[in-house]
Formats: structure tokens, C-alpha cells, sequence
């Protein structure tokens, strides 16, 4: 190497904020990574957006319905290690993602780094896995949202018309852009925070005794019935029985945590990313344990397992499902069921709308690298990839597929589908990371310089491969016990279809694994002075106390 390219190449790497003494720079097009002159999008969320938005994406339905489930099929403690087991997954994938994102905070986000890092036909085939995924997802949280509403209206004949207008506000809040999306998820996490510490505070007054009937219930569902509840799948061994329960709410307890990547897909559109995204990431694990892990204790304490009004309800997606609410109504509290139901109305309608912005930025983040059509790659003059959300937003008329008995089976399919392809995406970040910090590490750089390190990598990132590859393998493991040709598709063919898009890509585009030494870490990726504002200090009180919360 001349005196002249090494200099230019230290100079990269110093005007990216970190000193790296063999940075690689790739120049070569058809790697796609110097398309900054492409990306258009507008750094529109605030810094209460995208802390809001990161206590949005693990907060929703799953929590709130889903976990009545959970306790019916592994009993309170079975309930509690399946969902603490995957919280701890969800956030090995969320530091790992969070840590290449303040990295490089640019459009295209894990795919992307997967396509820089590891090898351009994996990026492709997670791009392309991850926006069918969430463009999937949209219309499934639609139809939740639609049937959360028959909770006042029975009448099935109105369920098409539900459904085209929320399917209408969730494009519109989309299309008008980043800024109505921000504030919309703001609003919606309010409320969703209000409802989990709310249900928290009444859940913990009703079991010590303080309801209409002063019943002090403590964890006496924990001795009678029990527990853990059994699959009955395994006869004459009741241990095997009970793992097998535990096992089967593991994938459940997975898709209650997916969306939680959601704050770093919006980093290009984020002001001072680097500083708002580790800031939020770092306050997730507090989250996952306060609301999560305290929700599912508490459920398992209100709420016996083989409780039949829990049984009986286990398959309405309504909040007379809600163990919460069984446990309010018990106590002669009528009222609250309602508000309950509205509150989880809007965090079906907020899943769904945050599963139509990632899918329409990862959709844009492909094709500004050549790996989708450029035409989706246009914005408008106020930085909306308008051509890649319309694109997405056709995806929400599935959700009318619901309405018809006969096509309910296909939308079935299409739940579990966007469920595997999410195990998949978790798999991807870890191993992505993996390679992106042997990477630095070769080329010179200090993991910890970075604006955002976790210490305990890399073997956070090792503990969230192992798990989710277990996850994927497991994720339909009850069909053989009584084979059914449907549900082993759909709880499998995610596997091939990802396979297809990578061995289609690499044999086509013949790629190539990057070596550590060959990993370009500096090209098209924003300085620190480029992308972050000088941070204010609160000034008065409410300020201190803003500063806290957001």
C-alpha cells in the first residue's frame, strides 16, 4: 500500500470518529455501499419518539392477550421461564443490532450491515425475509384490531367495513410521514404504559386482598393447581410432559417480544442517533423486566391456569381473554374490561402500523443497494420513500381474508409464517454482529468506542444465535405428535424460503464471505459531527424529570 492510500484511508476512518489503522473502504459498485447520494430520508424523530417508540416495541397484544394462553397451556412458573428466557434473547438481538446501528446509522439498517459484513446474498435474502415478515404482520395486527372491536359490536356483518378503515388510517398515518408516525407511536405508548402499570397497580391491590370481596389471594394458584400445567402429549412421565409445556410457550412468548428492532430501523430518520438509539437501548432490559416479567408473574398469581373462564375464552382475541380482566371481573370491578379492550384496540392498530413503516424502510434499504427496484428508491422533498410505503401498504388488504371463512385457513398460514421469519431475523443480528466486531477488531478499531458497547458481547450475541436457532427448529415440534401436513408447512417452509433467496443470490451475483480485513466499515456511513446535536441541559425541574422518562 503507498503513503498516499494509507493516508487516504486514516483520514476515513478519523472522520468517522474512531482511528482504525488498516480501514478498508470498498469502491467497487456493485457492492452498493456509497449510496448516500441516493438516501433521501429526513432525521424527523425526536428524542421522546424514539424512546417511546423503544417501550412501544415490547409492549403489545402478545403481552396483553397472548399471556392468557401462555398460563392456560405451562401453568404461572412454566408461563414465567418461557417468557424470561426469550426476554433475554430479544434484548441479546436488540444490543447486537443496537450496537452496529450507532455504528451506522443509515438506511437499510441489519440487513444491510448482513450484506457489509458478512456476505451481500445473506443481506438480500434477510432484506427480503424481513419485509415480508413485517408486511405480513400488518394485516394480522389489523384483524386483531377489527376483532378487538367485537367486543362491543357482535355484528359480523360490519367486520369489512372495520376493516377498511383501520386498514385506511394505518397507510394514511404512514404515507403523510415519519414526523405523523413519531407522534402517533408517542400517543400509543402512552397509553400503553398507563394500561401495564395500571393493571400492575389494580392486579397487585386484588391479589393482597384490597378488591370489592377482600379475597387475599397470594400464590395460591401456584400450589393448587400448580405450577407448571402439562402438554398432554407425553404419557407416563409427567417431567417430560411439563418441559414439553414450557417448550410450546416459547415460540409463543417469542412473537410477543418481535418489534423490538423497531427503534433502530428508524436510526436514519432519527435525530442524533447515535445518542438517542444507545439511550434507548440500554433502558430496554429494565423494561423487558418491569413490565414483562412482573406482567407474567402477576397474571400467575390472579389466575389459575386451569381457570375455566381462561380455558373457555382462550381462543377470543378479545379482552375478555385478557387474564387481567378475568381477574378484575372476578373481583367485581366491572368498568374496567372496557377501557382494558380500548387500550389494547390501540396497541394492535400501533403494531400494525410499525410493522408498515419497517417493512416500507427495509424494502427502501434494498433497493438503494441494488438488491430491489431503484424506482422504490424516490422520495418526496419532505424525505418520505413514498413508492417503497404504497408498495408495502398493498399488503394490507390481506387482512380481509379474515372476513371469509373459506380464506381464513391462508391467513392462518400467514400468522405463523411472519412468526418463523422472525426467529430468522434474530438470528441474522446476532451473527451479523459477530462478524462485525471480528472485523474491527482486525482493521484496528475498539469495540468500545463506539457510542453504544455492551460488555458482555460477544457472547451475548452466541447466547441469541443458540436460542433462536432453537427456536426456528422447535417452532413446530407438537405436529408430530399428530402429523398434520398444514400445520408442519407452515411452521417449516419459512427455512427453505430463505434458503432459496441466498443460494438464488450467491449463485447468481457470485458472492463472496468478507473477511475481517475486507469488511468496509467507513464508506457512506455519517461522521459524529454529521448526525449529532449538541445535548441540551434540563434547565428546570419538569426538564429533569423529561430527561429521566425520555
Amino acid at each position: 500500500m503507498s503513503d498516499k492510500e494509507k493516508h487516504e484511508k486514516d483520514s476515513v476512518s478519523i472522520e468517522q470518529g474512531v482511528v482504525g489503522p488498516a480501514a478498508t473502504r470498498q469502491t467497487n459498485p456493485d457492492f452498493h455501499l456509497d449510496e448516500h447520494d441516493l438516501d433521501r430520508v429526513q432525521r424527523r424523530l425526536k428524542q421522546r419518539h424514539v424512546q417511546m417508540i423503544a417501550i412501544a416495541g415490547t409492549i403489545g397484544t402478545g403481552l396483553f392477550l397472548g399471556s392468557g394462553g401462555a398460563l392456560a397451556s405451562a401453568g404461572p412458573l412454566g408461563a414465567l421461564i418461557a417468557y424470561a428466557l426469550v426476554g433475554t434473547v430479544a434484548y441479546s438481538s436488540l444490543c447486537a443490532v443496537g450496537e452496529m446501528t450507532t455504528w451506522a446509522p443509515i438506511s437499510g439498517t441489519f440487513p444491510h450491515f448482513a450484506a457489509r459484513w458478512v456476505d451481500p446474498a445473506l443481506g438480500f435474502a434477510t432484506g427480503w425475509n424481513y419485509f415480508y415478515t413485517n408486511a405480513i404482520s400488518t394485516p394480522v395486527e389489523i384483524t386483531a384490531a377489527v376483532i378487538l372491536l367485537s367486543f362491543w359490536d357482535h355484528n359480523q356483518n360490519h367486520v369489512a367495513a372495520y376493516t377498511a378503515v383501520v386498514c385506511v388510517l394505518v397507510c394514511l398515518i404512514n404515507i403523510f410521514g415519519v414526523r405523523y408516525f413519531g407522534e402517533s407511536e408517542f400517543i400509543f405508548a402512552v397509553v400503553k404504559l398507563t394500561l401495564i402499570i395500571g393493571l400492575l397497580l389494580v392486579g397487585l391491590i386484588i391479589d393482597l386482598g384490597g378488591g370489592p370481596h377482600g379475597d387475599r389471594i397470594g400464590f395460591r394458584y401456584w400450589k393448587n393447581p400448580g405450577a407448571v400445567n402439562r402438554a398432554g402429549l407425553v404419557h407416563g412421565n409427567i417431567a417430560t410432559d411439563r418441559f414439553v409445556a414450557i417448550l410450546s410457550v416459547l415460540v409463543q412468548a417469542a412473537f410477543s417480544f418481535q418489534g423490538m428492532e423497531l427503534v433502530v430501523i428508524a436510526a436514519s430518520e432519527t435525530e442524533s442517533p447515535r445518542r438517542n438509539i444507545s439511550k434507548a437501548v440500554r433502558r430496554v432490559f429494565y423494561r423487558i423486566v418491569i413490565f414483562y416479567i412482573l406482567g407474567i408473574l402477576m397474571i400467575g398469581m390472579l389466575v389459575a391456569y386451569n381457570d375455566e373462564d381462561l380455558l373457555n375464552l382462550k381462543d377470543n382475541n378479545t379482552a375478555a381473554s385478557s387474564p387481567f380482566v378475568i381477574a378484575i371481573k372476578r373481583a367485581g370491578i366491572n368498568v374496567l374490561p372496557h377501557i382494558v379492550n380500548a387500550a389494547i384496540f390501540t396497541s394492535a392498530f400501533s403494531a400494525g402500523n410499525s410493522f408498515l413503516f419497517c417493512a416500507s424502510r427495509v424494502l427502501y434499504g434494498l433497493a438503494l443497494r441494488g438488491q430491489a427496484p431503484r424506482v422504490l428508491t424516490y422520495c418526496t422533498k419532505k424525505g418520505l420513500p413514498l413508492y417503497a410505503v404504497l408498495t408495502s401498504s398493498c399488503f394490507t388488504v390481506l387482512s380481509f381474508m379474515s372476513v371469509s371463512s373459506g380464506s381464513n385457513t391462508v391467513f392462518n398460514w400467514f400468522v405463523n409464517l411472519s412468526t418463523t421469519g422472525g426467529f430468522t431475523s434474530w438470528f441474522i443480528m446476532n451473527l451479523t454482529y459477530v462478524r462485525f466486531r471480528k472485523g474491527l477488531l482486525a482493521q484496528g478499531f475498539d469495540p468500545k468506542s463506539n457510542a453504544y458497547h455492551n460488555s458482555w458481547q460477544p457472547y451475548l450475541s452466541y447466547w441469541g444465535m443458540g436460542w433462536t436457532m432453537f427456536f426456528i427448529l422447535v417452532n413446530g415440534f407438537t405436529v408430530f405428535w399428530h402429523f398434520n401436513a398444514s400445520g408442519f408447512f407452515t411452521a417449516y417452509i419459512n427455512i427453505p424460503i430463505f434458503l432459496i433467496l441466498y443460494c438464488g443470490y450467491k449463485f447468481t451475483k457470485k458472492t463472496k464471505f468478507w473477511s475481517p480485513l475486507d469488511m468496509d466499515l467507513v464508506t457512506g456511513i455519517p461522521s459524529m459531527e454529521e448526525t449529532e446535536e449538541p445535548e441540551v441541559p434540563p434547565r428546570n425541574l419538569g426538564e429533569k424529570i423529561a430527561a429521566i422518562i425520555f
